[in-house]
């Protein structure tokens, strides 16, 4: 069994209707799925993605409009990144940022490419990132009158772990999901430990999970803007309950088999306290909508499907709908 890259990364908004523009309009993501969360339907789960909804291009958010601010520390995922397919589409997303006021460092290198960190509105921090297609697939870029093909986003890049202690999240990644190190490059904090790289799948920025250790920062408190969770994919149906299986062999208390409707999951933290999921590539986004209309209507699983008139009654309106 071998995990296939990141399936996607999700995260915590206050603010639905920011937050679909932000990712939308000035991004240039797609709006694949307007949901809720399964676990309490009283509040949204909006997923955004490449053109077609590719396993690795999404990024997705839970509204949960009393959130509070972020206090940055150990046992989170620190850094979100989407990939670029060169360092002129890099220049590009410095200009736009520019252009929006969204605040944005300097191009440098990390782990010997091109990067771009940056925030959105509520400090949720993200990076661009350049890669040259030699690993995992791009997805299919989501064209925008502003947005070429070449300029796009085509999916997630590398995501960044913050830890005290690296030791235990590498055995989990290493032994566990079968990770492997890929290298290392220096950390931007003084007299901290260098970064390490794992990568899995077919490589690249897509496959791969950085993991920085800070031993001068306590546990990080979550709000909007800080990542819930990271998923990884599993891309033959077959393994899905091996993985299961796998996990509780080696002692890990887990959510079980989840039927997500768009994917199937299992949830499983890992000793740093960071929540990770393991998710298949199918069904998919068109499961219950047609590719051209992805995200234009309320999409609840079948589960939920009896309650929609009481959902869509509790839910507060969104100004999303294209």
């Amino acid at each position: 069994m071998k995990l296939a890259g990141i399936h996607h990364v999700s995260a915590i908004t206050a603010d639905a209707d920011k937050n679909h523009d932000f990712y939308t309009r000035i991004l240039g993501m797609r709006l694949v799925k307007k949901s809720v969360n399964q676990d309490n339907p009283s509040s949204y789960h909006l997923f955004y993605a490449d053109a077609v909804g590719t396993p690795g291009t999404d990024m997705t958010y839970f509204d949960i409009p009393n959130a509070g601010r972020t206090y940055p520390g150990v046992s989170s995922i620190s850094n979100t990144s989407f990939r670029v397919k060169n360092e002129q589409a890099l220049h590009f997303w410095k200009s736009r940022f520019e252009k929006f006021n969204v605040p944005h460092d300097s191009i440098i290198e990390r782990f010997g490419r091109k990067t771009l960190y940056f925030e959105d509105f509520e400090g949720a921090r993200l990076m661009i990132v350049v890669d040259n297609g030699a690993g995992i697939p791009y997805g299919e870029a989501w064209v925008r009158e502003e947005i070429s093909a070449d300029n796009a986003i085509v999916g997630l890049g590398p995501v960044k772990l913050t830890v005290r202690k690296l030791a235990p999240t590498e055995k989990v990644l290493t032994e566990i999901l079968g990770f492997e190190l890929a290298g290392s490059y220096p950390s931007e904090v003084l007299d901290m430990p260098d970064i390490q790289v794992y990568t899995t799948g077919k490589g690249g920025p897509g496959g791969e999970v950085h993991i920085e250790t800070r031993t001068d920062l306590p546990m990080e408190r979550p709000g909007r803007g800080s990542v819930h969770h990271v998923a990884f994919r599993i891309p033959s149906m077959e393994d899905y309950p091996k993985w299961e299986e796998r996990l509780r062999e080696n002692g890990f208390t887990t959510s079980g088999l989840v039927d997500r409707y768009y994917f199937k999951a299992i949830y499983f933290r890992e000793p740093n306290g960071i929540l990770f999921e393991l998710s298949t590539d199918e069904p998919g986004f068109d499961t219950d909508e047609q590719m051209d209309s992805l995200g234009e209507r309320l999409a609840l699983p079948p589960f939920l499907e009896m309650r929609r008139v009481e959902i869509e009654a509790k839910l507060r309106p969104l100004s999303i709908n294209k």
